[in-house]
């Protein structure tokens, strides 16, 4: 049985068909990837202003719920950036229409990858170690860029065995 991690996410965000079409706009997708190395930096300033680092947090936070209906949908979605969140859609779907296996096993590599950068990250962030900070923010960073560029892959491979993968692009 595969792994559905993600899809709890999703719904928690209610991330409906009009929803991810905005989010496929790449302002959408490249505004979102700077949430975490804002929030380093947010966390890490607590030894400065105490609880006050709670401000910067919080509003990431609520950016991280609206971003995906920040924007309009784009133009067009000829962009990598479009193509990684309708991989991201497909790798959702898994469940109701089975992908290639290559696909399941290096995206659960690859957010291994990420989630193991956690812990250097918050062990850096709580013990204000920098290189362990940095350390974590760069496998995470790595992770989720290899993961997105998987998911193109992802999308690419599948939107011809679907007529509504393929009718995401335009």
């Amino acid at each position: 049985m595969s792994m559905n991690y993600g899809s709890w996410l999703a719904r928690l965000m209610a991330m409906d068909d009009a929803t991810w079409k905005r989010h496929a706009n790449p302002w959408s997708v490249w505004t979102r990837f700077w949430i975490l190395p804002l929030l380093v930096p947010a966390i890490w300033c607590r030894a400065w202003v105490g609880w006050w680092c709670l401000v910067p947090v919080g509003l990431l936070v609520v950016w991280t719920v609206l971003n995906p209906r920040a924007f309009p949908k784009p133009a067009t979605t000829k962009h990598w950036a479009s193509e990684a969140t309708f991989g991201e859609r497909v790798w959702l779907n898994r469940k109701t229409l089975s992908i290639p296996e290559h696909h399941i096993t290096m995206a659960h590599i690859l957010s291994a990858v990420s989630g193991l950068g956690l812990v250097p990250l918050v062990y850096g962030l709580v013990m204000f170690a920098p290189v362990e900070t940095l350390l974590g923010l760069v496998l995470i960073i790595l992770g989720k860029l290899w993961f997105l560029d998987r998911m193109v892959w992802l999308y690419r491979d599948m939107k011809d065995r679907n007529p509504e993968y393929a009718s995401w692009s335009y």
